[in-house]
């Protein structure tokens, strides 16, 4: 992703495009500002307009959705292979041990915490907003965008139909294979730019085709983004207060419970065969706090009043210590946003190290 993508959006491409999707635009305020495109549309770069299968592609979803069947294959047409990305996509090397400490070091460190900082003071009052109506804590969402972003300051730079087009029809070998959720992403890019009044060809994103501050794929914009402020389109690049809302609200979609704490210290069993066991589910809530203590965990009092499910949580520290928690149902909640342990944990050490600065 780029260092500082401008808080502008494309309006780009062909003007038969632009045509093709003026009804939707009239629907919407489209005041967004533009950015230069790159040289996405270069001669020399691999069109996908001469296969058929995506050209197969684009019929079926305009049949599908009801959407105009050239206007999807002229953008398709003018999407491009984008070699980064199939690199990108690719898992990090074998052997590489996890740390979570180093992992935690690259999102709880000063520039995030000043930005967040800024972020929550100048959008208290949304975020007081969504806490109300959703249950979800400031500092969860400072937390997500602080992560996912940087408060909008890296939002990624390749073209949104691009990213998605490369990993829908040119999925890399080497891990398995996700060309069928790309596609659907990519159908439902289509559906986005249609209902929001967009170019396809327009919006940069991630290498994997997320939008904006929250990071959002196309499907999760559809189903959970919000026009929290009432302004008439949403607005996940500019306004802070869609993304505090979208992201709450996507929150307690994946099941976040108002007043539970996402975590609590544990200290694990030392019987190795009790901890495997209680290990075995990884981040699924599966034991109640009895039940864990009956195999040997110690839990804080708090964890033992909560109604919660629990996980016990392993939070590898390279050749140190393993750092272990008891995650509930909120922790699983914020593992729907990116599955890994370890980014809920940062997700939260970023918002609890920025709320005593920012209140």
């Amino acid at each position: 992703m780029d260092s500082q993508l401008r808080r502008t959006i494309v309006l780009g491409g062909t003007a038969s495009l632009l045509a093709s999707w003026a009804d939707a635009a009239t629907r919407k305020r489209a005041t967004k500002k533009t950015v230069a495109l790159a040289d996405d549309d270069a001669p020399d770069a691999v069109s996908y307009g001469a296969r058929e299968d995506v050209m197969r592609f684009a019929d079926a979803v305009a049949e599908r959705r009801g959407l105009d069947a050239a206007s999807l294959r002229e953008a398709l047409a003018h999407a491009r292979f984008q070699p980064l990305v199939t690199r990108y996509i690719m898992p990090t090397a074998a052997g590489a041990a996890k740390n979570w400490n180093a992992y935690r070091a690259r999102f709880v460190e000063p520039i995030r915490i000043r930005a967040g900082t800024a972020f929550w003071r100048g959008n208290a009052r949304w975020l007081a907003q969504a806490e109300e109506m959703y249950g979800v804590p400031p500092e969860v969402v400072v937390g997500i965008v602080g992560v996912e972003s940087i408060y909008g300051r890296q939002m990624g730079n390749f073209r949104i139909i691009d990213a998605l087009a490369t990993l829908a029809f040119d999925f890399p070998s080497g891990r398995t294979d996700r060309s069928a959720f790309f596609q659907d992403e990519l159908e439902n890019w289509f559906v986005l730019c249609h209902s929001e009044g967009i170019d396809p060809l327009a919006w940069r994103g991630s290498y994997a085709g997320a939008i904006g501050m929250a990071q959002f794929m196309p499907s999760s914009f559809n189903r959970f983004a919000v026009d929290f402020d009432g302004d008439g389109r949403v607005d996940l690049h500019t306004s802070a207060a869609d993304v505090i809302g979208s992201v709450a609200n996507y929150l307690a979609e994946f099941g976040w419970k108002r007043g539970l704490a996402a975590r609590f210290d544990v200290e694990p069993p030392a019987d190795l065969e009790a901890r495997a066991l209680l290990l075995a589910p990884d981040i699924v809530p599966t034991f109640t706090a009895a039940e864990m203590v009956e195999r040997g965990a110690r839990l804080p009092d708090a964890a033992l009043a909560v109604e919660s499910l629990l996980a016990l949580v392993e939070l590898q520290n390279g050749d140190a210590a393993t750092t272990y928690v008891a995650g509930t149902s909120n922790f699983y909640a914020l593992t729907r946003y990116n599955w890994s342990s370890y980014y809920a944990m940062a997700v939260l050490a970023l918002g609890e190290a920025v709320r005593p600065l920012a209140r």
